[in-house]
């Protein structure tokens, strides 16, 4: 049984995947601008494969990286929600907040407004005592999400295992935001 939470804001529904999401997620992850700041873009079998990892996850959990539907269309936007860090960064275990948007949907302050309800989420539904986020030290986009949404740059830089020696990807910026500073703003 399928116990996903689901979270709404103002625009935005945070949902469990369906089968109806795959072809628009395989778009978005084909587009060289979406994955600009990630290693290579994805086939269709690798976006299939990486929907349902992520479906199985909120089926598992109730929680994890949602899928978005703009609420005003019913139209898929991409994904936001919470991951376990994987083991082999120095800064784990941890939960990460992450978050990928189709091109169309950029600029429109989506981004923010479902990255801030996750953190109420996390926060206050699974008593998280902090959050992190990280990114390619170049993707300056989400890292602007990252500060208005009250993260801080923990100067904590680290090369990413999983991106190729060299590459100017390499590179990531580690934010945090603890549960106490959450409450300073979520106020």
């Amino acid at each position: 049984m399928d116990n996903t939470v689901v979270l709404i804001t103002q625009r935005m529904i945070l949902r469990q995947w369906s089968v109806e999401d795959f072809p628009w997620f395989a778009k978005m992850n084909a587009c060289d601008e979406v994955m600009k700041y990630f290693p290579s873009r994805l086939s269709e079998s690798e976006s299939n494969e990486l929907a349902e990892k992520l479906s199985n996850l909120l089926s598992q959990r109730g929680w994890g990286l949602w899928a978005l539907e703009e609420r005003s269309s019913n139209a898929f936007v991409g994904f936001t929600g919470l991951h376990d860090v994987p083991k082999e960064l120095s800064f784990g275990p941890a939960t990460e907040i992450g978050w990928r948007l189709a091109r169309k949907y950029w600029g429109k302050g989506y981004a923010t407004e479902v990255a801030q309800e996750v953190l109420t989420f996390a926060f206050g539904s699974l008593s998280l005592d902090k959050v992190v986020s990280f990114t390619s030290v170049i993707n300056q986009q989400s890292q602007s999400v990252m500060k208005r949404i009250n993260m801080v740059n923990s100067n904590s830089n680290f090369l990413h295992p999983a991106v190729p020696v060299g590459s100017p990807l390499q590179e990531h910026v580690l934010y945090t935001i603890s549960k106490e500073r959450w409450a300073e703003y979520a106020l």
